[in-house]
This record gives structure tokens, sequence and C-alpha cells, in this order.
């Protein structure tokens, strides 16, 4: 059985982009996989957090995983601050991994910017901490999207390195999971930038705990254009939109993204079930499938982060079993280090 590891961070509201790029898929993945679900809290506070905040961000995380159907009978659902393990591992990380490795990862560059040497050194040696929680579980396989497959690759190369310098095999060699075509969900107000928990405007997303009266209302005023809708000639191969479509029409592309991933259906067979009409009369479907699947989650995510005592209790015992796992992975590596542990 493939052991899984994955996590959200909670550093803004939950949204459709987080839904149907992640939690979504690890629904799936619990069927017949070992998964460990984080909440990394951990990663958040690279840059500020108001502690409030992050408290109850990381109880609606938990909501928002437990309202999409993730089993925590099945599963392992904790926040990450709870297990030292996590953090204990990174530091050994932080003394097998090379400069030369960090310079090359580009997230730390993105979102750093012009101001990097104001930037927190936890922001620059993350990357160690996530190579940290999966292979402190000793991790077999990891669902990524394009924006993580460059930390997946430096997990790679740590544990290789680690097993090398100490001629053990100690950590598995981690392989990407990849589920079809990736969800890449964009802002209802411009299809070319990403839906953000940190755009200034609500219209632009929609949220995990948005009721169905929001929902359908977001949707009604999506950015659309005046076009028919297109033949399935603008989907290539891989079920995804040809680059010239989304750089020509981005709120079509994304507008038919999003049905297509909530309906359950491939790209093409909603194109093909939409071709030649307008706007108008997709909007109206996809606003009744929208509903009928986010309308629920919504509802059932804020009964749980208005009354979080059984949100609390899936993570106390979430960890106290992620413990039970981690614990003895990490005296296994503090041995083969060389710490004196009488």
């Amino acid at each position: 059985m493939k052991r899984i590891f994955s996590g959200v961070q909670p550093s803004g509201n939950l949204h459709l982009g987080n839904y149907l790029g992640a939690i979504r898929r690890f629904v799936d993945l619990q069927t017949d996989n070992d998964c460990i679900y984080c909440v990394v809290d951990l990663h958040a506070i690279t840059v500020w957090q108001d502690p409030a905040e992050l408290r109850q961000r990381t109880r609606e995380v938990t909501a928002g995983y437990l309202a999409a159907g993730i089993d925590p009978k099945k599963s392992i659902i904790f926040n990450q601050s709870q297990v030292a393990a996590h953090a204990e591992l990174a530091w050994v990380f932080n003394c097998v991994t090379r400069l030369g490795w960090l310079n090359r990862m580009t997230q730390f560059k993105d979102k750093a910017g012009k101001n990097r040497e104001k930037a927190s050194s936890g922001l620059y040696v993350y990357p160690n901490l996530m190579a940290a929680d999966i292979l402190v579980y000793k991790g077999t396989h990891v669902p990524v999207g394009e924006d993580q497959k460059q930390h997946l690759e430096l997990t790679r190369d740590i544990a290789q390195k680690f097993n090398n310098d100490f001629g053990v095999d100690c950590f598995p060699i981690v392989e990407p999971l990849i589920q079809g075509s990736a969800t890449r969900v964009m802002s209802l107000r411009d299809g070319a930038r990403k839906m953000s928990s940190s755009d200034a405007s609500d219209a632009a997303r929609i949220n995990m705990t948005d009721d169905a009266d929001a929902v359908a209302k977001k949707i009604r005023r999506a950015t659309s254009d005046s076009e028919l809708l297109p033949d399935p000639s603008v989907v290539g191969g891989d079920d995804q939109f040809t680059a010239e479509f989304r750089e020509a029409r981005p709120e079509a592309a994304n507008l038919l993204t999003i049905h297509a991933a909530l309906s359950g259906r491939s790209v093409a067979e909603t194109v093909a079930a939409f071709e030649g009409k307008g706007f108008a009369d997709f909007k109206k479907e996809m606003t009744d499938v929208a509903v009928a699947r986010l309308g629920p989650m919504g509802s059932e995510m804020k009964r749980m982060v208005e009354d979080p005592g059984h949100v609390d209790s899936v993570l106390r015992d979430g960890a106290e079993r992620a413990r039970a796992l981690a614990d003895p992975i990490l005296a296994e590596v503090y041995d083969i280090v060389g710490f004196l542990r009488p």
C-alpha cells in the first residue's frame, strides 16, 4: 500500500481552487492508500501570521477536509506543529541540503520578491521542512501540482544524499502521484489570474464556506465574454484547453474547466455539451451543478467551524497517531547520524 502525505497551509480562506486542485483528490486517494493529511501551520509562519487567525484557519482547513469527505478513521488528519518530529528532522535536513540546491528554488524568489534581504530564514529553508514532512513518515508518494514539482525533486535529492552519506537505505525515493490533468482554477473576475484567497474582491473566488446562495450569485456574476461557446477542437489530447484558446478566451476556458471538474465530466465532454450555446444557458446549468456540489459542503464546514469541538478532537487523535508513526523513524535517523541517546 502506498503511503501518501500531503498538506494545506492555513494561511487564507479555503476556496474552490484548493478544493478542485487538492482536497477533492485527497478524498479519492484514501480508499486504497495509507493517507496522512496535514494542516501545515509551521509552513504558514514563514510569513507573519496573526496568532488568533492562525488558530482559526487551522480549524477551517481541518473542517474543509472533513466536509469534503476525508474520513478521519481511514486517514490521519492533524496539524503539523503538534508533531515535533517534523521540525526535528528538518534540522537534520538543513545539515544535509546544499545551499546551491536551495538557491535554485524558484518559490523563494517569487515569494521574497525584491525584499529578499528582509525575508525570513524560514522562508528560505522551508523546502527542507517540506521534505521532512514527507520523509518523517517514510512517505512513498505525494500528489503534486506544477508548482510543487521542484520541491519534490529536492525531497528526492535529500533522501538520496542522506542514504549515500551514511551508507544506509533509510528513506524511500518519493514518487509524484499524478491523477490525470490537474484542475487549475482561475479568478472569476479575471480568467488570466489564479483564484486566490488574497484577492481583494471576494467575488473573484468561491470560498469553501460559501452557502448555496453565495455560490449561485458568484457564478451568475462571473466574467465571461460575448462569443458563443466553442467546439471540442479547442481541447487537446491531454483533455486541457490549448494554450491559444486559453490566451484568447481565458474566462470561457476557466468556467468550462470548473464546470467539468464539478460535474465529473471531461473537459472535452463538457465543451461538446455546450458547443454553440451562449453563456446564459451555460451559467444556469453550471449554477445548478455547483450549488448541488458545494452548497452542502459549505454548510457543513460552517457548522464545524462554529462548533469546533469535533474538529479539535480529530486533530488530537490524528496527532497522536502521527506521532506513533514518526517518532520511531526519527529515532532511527538519530541513531544513524550518531546522536547519543543514553
